[in-house]
């Protein structure tokens, strides 16, 4: 063979071989990518509790709630994030009228309220402690999220909302909220066991 044509064999041979490493090293990445695995979920999670009583966290306009033997029909929801952090409260309504709210939040344990409206209510927040109903509320935490809204809340399909919570010795809790430039709303709210709440999912386009 002689020196051009060795030297030609020599270069594809090179190009080939390289060629080669490139193709492996991207199946591999590729590989890598496929076999990641997804985010760990929480062992902790009572999923027996959500088969058997349904899932808050997935409660949506039109669907039915039972919160101690009284059935409530989800008016409207707000899903509500400060921070990477988000929370949801959706509107209650019975058949006589009565409107409670609902907060779902995952802290990281999942906590259900059942919030009252006092709307006669005159006191305003910022007080490290605040006399309300013959109760003493302790502040415990304030802020501003983004909220969007979906069904009949009332409110804005989307904007901001101020709030400033505060907690009472036994887990009662007071809360104030302010959507966009409205003034505070006040409501008392009620911890509630897991076991004290059944949803009731309706048929529907965001139904699974």
């Amino acid at each position: 063979m002689n020196g051009p044509v060795a030297y030609l064999v020599t270069t594809l041979g090179c190009v080939i071989g390289v060629a080669g490493v490139v193709v492996a090293v991207v199946a591999v990445r590729k590989g890598r990518k496929a076999a990641r695995p997804a985010a760990p979920a929480d062992p902790f999670r009572d999923t027996d509790s959500d088969a058997l009583r349904g899932d808050p966290r997935r409660l949506k306009p039109g669907d039915i709630v039972e919160i101690r033997r009284v059935s409530y029909a989800v008016r409207g929801s707000v899903h509500l994030n400060e921070g990477g952090w988000s929370w949801a409260e959706h509107l209650l309504d019975t058949v006589e009228g009565d409107k409670r709210w609902l907060s779902v939040e995952e802290d990281p344990d999942l906590e259900l309220v059942l919030w009252t409206a006092e709307p006669a209510a005159t006191i305003t927040p910022g007080a490290s402690t605040l006399d309300f109903a013959g109760r003493r509320y302790a502040s415990e935490e304030s802020g501003q999220a983004r909220f969007t809204a979906t069904g009949s809340t009332g409110l804005d399909p989307s904007g901001t909302l101020r709030y400033h919570d505060y907690r009472a010795q036994g887990g009662e809790r007071l809360s104030f909220e302010a959507y966009g430039q409205a003034g505070w709303e006040v409501a008392r709210g009620e911890q509630l066991h897991r076991a004290d709440v059944m949803v009731y999912p309706q048929a529907g386009p965001e139904a699974s």
